[in-house]
């Protein structure tokens, strides 16, 4: 009896699970970023769905650390759209009737944060149906700057470049030169007029989402005079250190005129205290001398004085009063009037 009612509630939950069918197999979508992507579910009913009808999205992001996250939920004839704030204001049911069947939405502005796996949900009991949705977000390359490593003078080895400011791995690359012949002959070269041949290069970058390209032109030039040009910045080198060796000396050679200037100037001397010592120290000793014998003193030390220095002197020097001692006084007092 319990097998048998084991068997009966089996085949009912498998009849419930038939009743609700799903008619859009699972998928990948892959969108560019900044793009809008549609992620199509639809599903019929049958006669035994008689329950209300509730449709849920998930997101279960690419990060394992994160748990799943409703995106929009219909429940009770009222949609609700803001439960996953990065998705706010950017997801949305394509049907306003989903009770048509169809429960696809759309994601306007798609981010890198957008990238995991979509489930959606429906429930009408007692029918239960869902699928999930891999969605894919790539960044386009754009921003592709192209540049030659190397010389390009003619017997030299170049590369072309190229760096994509960004752009999803994996990315294709594919050159090609907008000329009529793929291959310049080397007859051709020989005969060119200009010394300069200019070859254009166009470069397309590519992934699943997108594309972008730039021009690159290539100017191939005769090979340059090498030893001419060593030989110019040899001459020049040596040429600025005489320069910098002569405005050396100049300056050496004007300082140590203006020191030899200084040396030869003596210090200005102070030509009347010279002739106030010289007078003073002669009039000094004529406390010891007679009357007699102080006019040829006083004329012969006086012309020893060099006339020049009594010229120059802007005052002549007062000459304090002689002073006689008492005795050598007496002495001249009686020898002048034994001469009278």
């Amino acid at each position: 009896m319990a097998l048998l009612l084991r068997f009966v509630l089996l085949c009912g939950v498998a009849d419930f699970t038939r009743s609700l069918s799903i008619t859009t197999p699972e998928q990948m979508i892959e969108k560019a970023k900044g793009e809008t992507t549609y992620l199509p579910w639809k599903f019929t009913l049958s006669p035994e769905d008689q329950g209300p009808l509730d449709i849920e999205w998930l997101i279960s992001p690419a990060d394992n650390q994160k748990v799943d996250q409703v995106m929009i939920l219909y429940s009770g004839n009222k949609i609700y759209d803001d439960y996953y704030p990065e998705l706010k204001g950017r997801v949305h049911f394509k049907s306003n009737d989903l009770k048509s069947g169809d429960a696809s939405i759309n994601v306007t502005n798609l981010q890198l944060s957008d990238i995991g796996t979509d489930q959606c949900k429906v429930k009408k009991a007692p029918g239960i149906a869902n699928k999930k949705i891999q969605l894919v977000v790539l960044v386009k390359p754009s921003g592709t700057r192209c540049y030659v490593d190397g010389s390009e003078e003619i017997g030299s080895d170049f590369k072309l470049k190229c760096e994509p400011k960004e752009g999803s791995l994996p990315l294709q690359y594919e050159w090609q030169k907008l000329s009529d012949s793929q291959k310049m002959p080397t007859s051709w070269l020989a005969e060119m007029t200009s010394s300069v041949i200019s070859v254009k290069k166009m470069l397309y970058i590519r992934n699943r989402v997108g594309s972008d390209q730039c021009l690159l032109r290539v100017n191939v030039v005769p090979p340059s005079n090498k030893a001419g040009l060593i030989a110019g910045a040899i001459i020049g080198t040596l040429l600025a250190l005489v320069l910098i060796g002569l405005i050396i000396f100049c300056c050496r050679k004007k300082r140590r005129e203006e020191k030899y200037e200084k040396e030869d100037v003596p210090p200005p001397k102070s030509r009347t205290s010279a002739a106030r010592s010289c007078i003073g120290s002669n009039h000094s000793s004529l406390g010891s001398m007679s009357p007699s014998n102080m006019e040829g003193y006083s004329k012969t030390q006086y012309k020893q004085v060099p006339s020049e220095d009594f010229e120059r002197t802007p005052q002549s020097p007062t000459l304090p009063p002689a002073k006689v001692a008492a005795p050598n006084l007496s002495r001249m007092v009686q020898g002048a009037e034994g001469q009278e």
